[in-house]
């Protein structure tokens, strides 16, 4: 028995959920223009290797402070079903279904939100997720202040080795399915590295340490 850990954006799914989530967000009037435009640059800067994606998310939980956590839940709950559900690749249905029939634990690990992450492992039928979650206060408000570590680049490290610790499996018993270069530390403790789709950046790591690197074709 080991681990499959899994990314979700361009990994799972064929596109970048934040990506939508910000056109989503715009299209409903919930963000300003320039909110959406500050949002879609530091998306595009850190695909192109040029921004800190950390900082981003830091941002963005800020600006999330004195909001009600239940109004975003909801929110994400139907954007997940309404944007989200239709996006999974075709090959990653094969290769979970292999880990399942293997034994294996089945883990998204990503900086998306714990909302969004409950829904697709729900719908994936996983075991547990792993996931960027933010601090809410006694009467169910957002503070703006992450709960940490993120679970972003190394703070993925420290997610999944917790994750693996309680049960008692080593990271080289573990495989883990990602397609940015943001991952590269945890790659590189599991057992079974793959490069899913990978970015430019990631893709010549993965060549460089012969990792491999698998299509699982678009939604």
């Amino acid at each position: 028995m080991g681990i499959a850990f899994f990314d979700l954006d361009r990994t799972l799914i064929s596109k970048n959920s934040a990506s939508l989530w910000v056109k989503a967000e715009l299209r409903q009037g919930q963000i300003s223009t320039w909110e959406a435009v500050r949002a879609g640059s530091w998306l595009l800067r850190y695909r192109l290797g040029f921004a800190n994606m950390e900082d981003a998310v830091r941002r963005a939980i800020s600006s999330l402070e004195g909001k009600e956590e239940e109004l975003i839940r909801s929110r994400t709950f139907a954007f997940y079903e309404r944007e989200i559900q239709t996006l999974y690749r075709p090959g990653a249905h094969a290769v979970l279904r292999q880990h399942r029939e293997a034994g294996d634990h089945l883990v998204l690990l990503t900086s998306s939100s714990a909302y969004m992450s409950e829904k697709v492992c729900d719908n994936l039928r996983l075991d547990a997720y792993l996931c960027t979650r933010f601090e809410v206060d006694a009467q169910g408000f957002y503070t703006g202040r992450p709960q940490e570590p993120l679970c972003f680049g190394i703070g993925k490290v420290h997610h999944a080795k917790k994750y693996a610790d309680k049960h008692g499996i080593p990271l080289e018993d573990c495989s883990f399915y990602t397609d940015s270069t943001a991952d590269v530390a945890l790659l590189h403790e599991v057992g079974h590295p793959v490069a899913v789709h990978p970015d430019p950046r990631l893709l010549r790591e993965a060549k460089n340490h012969g990792w491999e690197v698998v299509d699982w074709g678009d939604s």
